[in-house]
């Protein structure tokens, strides 16, 4: 049986109270009751700045590389680049960065003569996957190898792929004067200087 309402009086005018539909617990858990979070689940379309063009030279602002001048391949979903060194000039491999922070600058480096199949195959999620360890080492076989860290053995295809997309590409930069010194160069500020004001 559900409880009536009541009329209280407020001032001069009267309304009606809801009774309360049951009583006032005496006593509350002790700990909260984690709510489920709500993931948004769409995923919004991307379209690359005007400045990112296949070509353009960008300046990485974090990660390992930061500092370094790069060559953009090709802008990828969801605000991924595909950059490269070229790692013969300035030792940066083939990898991903996010477009958020890099600096696009007005040189351009000639791409015409990339293989477009290669960059396509480097460009999917797959090939930048780890490979999980299949075997874990065991507790003796840690003790045995002592403190030497072992060093990650590069895939020869991974090599094979990074020359074939750096060979055409170096071969233009040195066709444009001081470009590969400057490719080479890491990027910095000093004291006073006003990235504001600067000319990219």
């Amino acid at each position: 049986m559900s409880a009536k309402p009541t009329t209280k009086k407020f001032g001069k005018s009267t309304r009606e109270v809801p009774a309360p539909s049951a009583k006032a617990q005496k006593w509350y858990p002790a700990d909260d009751e984690n709510e489920a979070k709500q993931v948004r689940k769409a995923i919004r379309s991307w379209a690359p700045r005007k400045s990112l063009q296949p070509g353009t030279v960008l300046i990485l602002l974090a990660g390992r590389f930061r500092g370094k001048r790069v060559i953009l391949l090709k802008a990828l979903d969801q605000g991924v680049l595909l950059v490269t060194g070229p790692f013969k000039i300035n030792g940066v491999p083939l990898r991903r960065v996010n477009s958020r922070y890099v600096i696009a600058t007005s040189q351009k480096v000639d791409v015409s003569g990339l293989d477009a199949k290669k960059v396509e195959e480097i460009a999917q999620p797959k090939y930048f996957t780890a490979e999980k360890a299949k075997d874990k080492a065991s507790e003796e076989a840690f003790f045995k190898q002592g403190e030497k860290a072992q060093k990650k053995q590069i895939n020869s295809s991974r090599a094979a792929d990074q020359k074939a997309v750096d060979k055409p590409l170096i071969g233009n930069i040195k066709k444009v004067d001081m470009l590969a010194s400057y490719l080479a160069s890491s990027f910095s500020l000093r004291k006073g200087d006003k990235p504001h004001e600067m000319a990219w």
